[in-house]
């Protein structure tokens, strides 16, 4: 009795030394493992295209003419042209001018500007408004403004060469010979342009506009000229310029002519 009561005590001895024992715990370690992941896609970039420019291009013109001897004469003459060309629109905005004397009296003073913008309905057609200001004190005329809208047409559009015709109506304000007159007229015009492959640029315009209700009054103005290229930004350019008034001032000409030539500079 008593070795059962002893083995009971040492059993319960060990029982209570095993439970203040904790439990092992095995780590197993994974090593050169190797987990295939997927590349991820490459970025896709989006370059959006460059915007279309389509830049003012301007010009500046200035020449003179002097002599002296026998004659005493000469005459200055300048010309500023900007422009810019869209599908849609077409903005011209020029100004001119020229003075002259002989044995110091003046034979050629007058002044001239105009803007004029065009709406195209197509490739070809478009409707336009136009301002003209004028300014000749050898003519006698103080001023002549004259506002109006149009339509146009080209009838040849290409890189090199364009020809179109223009149709208006306007208003017609000016003080010549000390008479001031108002009245509505009708516009009548034509462009033509070509270029020779970068060498050279001939033009030509004309155009009449005569008043509504007196069809006796009207004035004929014309233009021919040709440009040669010296170097990218500077060239010579030659013009004749006609302007034609039937019904002129007290004791002027009705017709005016002017052969200019001189430096063109473009930028």
């Amino acid at each position: 009795m008593k070795r059962i009561k002893s083995i009971l005590i040492a059993v319960g001895i060990l029982a209570a030394f095993t439970s203040l024992v904790p439990a092992q715990t095995n780590v197993v370690t994974v090593t050169n493992l190797v987990v295939a992941v997927p590349a991820p896609a490459p970025a896709v970039v989006v370059v959006p295209p460059a915007p279309v420019r389509y830049p003012w291009l301007s010009s500046i013109s200035a020449g003179a003419t002097v002599t002296r001897g026998n004659s005493h004469t000469l005459l200055y003459s300048g010309n500023f042209l900007t422009e810019k060309k869209t599908p849609i629109n077409e903005i011209s905005i020029g100004a001119d001018g020229a003075y002259g004397s002989q044995n110091s009296v003046a034979t050629v003073n007058n002044y001239h500007a105009f803007t004029q913008w065009n709406h195209l309905f197509t490739e070809r057609f478009y409707d336009y408004v136009r301002v003209d200001g004028l300014r000749d004190i050898i003519a006698d005329l103080n001023y002549r403004l004259n506002v109006g809208p149009g339509a146009g047409y080209y009838f040849v559009k290409q890189p090199n060469t364009f020809l179109s015709t223009e149709a208006g109506a306007g208003y017609q304000n000016e003080d010549l010979g000390g008479t001031y007159n108002s009245f509505c007229t009708v516009r009548l015009a034509e462009r033509f342009e070509h270029k020779f492959e970068g060498r050279a640029r001939f033009w030509q315009n004309a155009e009449i506009v005569p008043q509504v209700d007196d069809v006796n009054n009207y004035v004929v103005n014309g233009e021919l000229g040709l440009e040669t290229v010296i170097t990218k930004s500077v060239s010579l350019k030659t013009a004749l310029d006609d302007s034609y008034q039937n019904v002129p001032a007290a004791n002027r000409q009705k017709n005016d002519f002017k052969l200019i030539s001189g430096i063109t500079y473009k930028f």
